[in-house]
């Protein structure tokens, strides 16, 4: 199998440009070549998942893995995870929270909701390059449907 067929669709759900513009820095970095797909929030990221609107890129339904930040207007991460969470169509795709919140209770109510991993915002963009190259070798080994 080559690393193409391997390509995931992700989908980053940051309202942050600033960490928007990161991401997709360390993925240049770290030369990873899935398809990024960005909202700017929890209601965009369904109508995202679920192709409810023209306007957004509709992402493909295999091998998808979502990057959540927490604090975000509209829907946050935890209110987008119990209705992800709720949707027979999209309740198995996995979750990693990429947030700077270091609150227990949202540490506990994102795990209690099924993510595959909770991971605090570095500060620094170097730090942040070797966080997403550490879960793009995760996400590699794994076997996605």
């Amino acid at each position: 199998m080559s690393m193409d067929d391997k390509a995931m669709n992700i989908l980053l759900v940051e309202d942050d440009e600033v960490d928007v513009m990161n991401v997709k820095r360390a993925f240049k970095k770290n030369k990873i070549r899935d398809a990024l797909y960005v909202a700017g929030n929890g209601l965009e990221a369904l109508e995202m998942l679920r192709g409810d609107r023209d306007s957004h890129p509709k992402i493909p339904h295999n091998r998808r893995l979502i990057l959540l930040d927490l604090n975000m207007p509209k829907m946050n991460g935890l209110e987008f995870l119990e209705n992800l969470r709720r949707d027979p169509q999209l309740k198995a795709i996995p979750v990693i929270v990429l947030t700077t919140s270091d609150e227990d209770k949202d540490k506990v109510e994102a795990y209690s909701l099924n993510v595959a991993g909770y991971i605090l915002k570095p500060v620094t963009f170097g730090k942040f390059s070797e966080t997403i190259e550490t879960l793009n070798k995760y996400w590699r080994l794994s076997e996605m449907p």
